[in-house]
This record gives C-alpha cells, structure tokens and sequence, in this order.
C-alpha cells in the first residue's frame, strides 16, 4: 500500500513539474524576440522599360494640349507697357519707339497717302484715341507691320501668336478710308477769283506827217 501511494504521488509531482515547465516555455515563444532580425519584404523585381512584364500592354494616351490665339492685352495696359519701353530707350539714349506700337491693326484707319522726301507715307488714325500718326514702310505696330504702301491701300503683315509659341504670318490690306460726306465739304476750297489782267492800251497809230506837195 505504501509502495502504491508513493508511486502515486511520485507521478502527480511529475505531471506538475512538466505543467510548469510547459507554461514557462509558451510563455518564453510569445515573447518577441529582441535579438532576432526583422524580416524584409522581398525585393521587387526591376520594371524594365517603365513597365510591368507581367502586367498587360497598354496603349498610352497621349495627352491633348489645347491650342488657341493669345488675346491681346487691353488698350490702356499696351500704353502702359508703351511708357515703359519709351523711358527704358531715353535711359539707354536710344531712339524712343513710336506711338503706333501700342496699336493693333484693327484699331488704325487710314486717312491718307502722301509723298514725302523720304518716299510714300501714310496718315493713319487710331480710332480708340482719335490722334493721328505719319508712318513709313517698315514700321512695326503692336501685332503687325507695315510692308508697303500702295495708291489706295496699305500692305500690312499681320502676326498671331498662339499659346503653344506657334506664330502665324498673314497679309493685310487696308484701303484708304472714304471721305464722309462733311468732310468732303470741309475738303472743298473755294478757289479765289482770278484777278482781271488790266486791258493793253491801245497805242495810237502814228500817222505819217503830211508832205508839203511841190
């Protein structure tokens, strides 16, 4: 009997003592481990090309950049860029630019073709402002040039400028303006009456002298 219980007892003392050491161990695997390395995402793979091997071709679509004309600026913000030009030239002793560089083609009316000592010129108007200018061929405006000057036209070379740093060149012609009808009578000068040119006097006619018969 005695041999029996020791037995007994001996396996229960056996079974705690591996309960413990079972608990000790479980809790040991759930403590993270200080010393162990942390474990790296696996390195992805080179793209080549910028694509994906594994990925399915796809068309790229090509972005569509959106084209237009350059609006001019406004008439008073061209004057005010004209100023700064002009005193940026007396600065650097140069020529001062002229006045017409402010203009656009669609604001000038042309008043007049004239010949000059220097060749033909023309009088145009600026009909935001009502002054009137004198150019030459050659002369630049604010999107154009003056190329030629013809009897009853102009010859302008008109320039668009677009968004994308593109620039169109087209002809222009502007005929001459036609005279209103009050400025047709303004125009009109009454010649002066032409001066009477005083009758010649008619000479007497000398008579020969009487000859005393023999």
């Amino acid at each position: 009997m005695n041999h029996a219980k020791a037995i007994k007892y001996g396996f229960a003392s056996f079974t705690l003592v591996l309960s413990v050491a079972g608990s000790s161990l479980l809790t040991r695997a759930q403590e993270p481990n200080q010393d162990a390395k942390p474990v790296e995402a696996p390195a992805k793979k080179a793209v080549r090309g910028g694509r994906d091997p594994f990925a399915p071709y796809r068309v790229p679509v090509a972005a569509v950049k959106k084209s237009g004309p350059i609006v001019p600026p406004s008439l008073l913000e061209r004057i005010e860029q004209y100023k700064g030009q002009k005193l940026a030239a007396m600065n650097a002793h140069l020529p001062a630019p002229k006045p017409t560089t402010a203009l656009l083609l669609s604001e000038i009316q042309v008043v007049g073709i004239s010949r000059t000592p220097r060749g033909y010129a023309a009088i145009v108007e600026a009909t935001p402002i009502r002054l009137s200018y004198v150019i030459y061929p050659g002369e630049r405006l604010y999107d154009g040039q003056l190329v030629a000057i013809e009897d009853q036209r102009l010859v302008f070379r008109h320039e668009i400028v677009w968004t994308d740093g593109r620039r169109d060149r087209t002809v222009e012609m502007k005929a001459l303006r036609q005279q209103t009808p009050a400025e047709a009578l303004a125009a009109v000068k009454v010649a002066p009456p032409a001066p009477q040119s005083p009758e010649p006097q008619k000479k007497a006619e000398d008579k020969p002298a009487a000859t005393d018969k023999p």
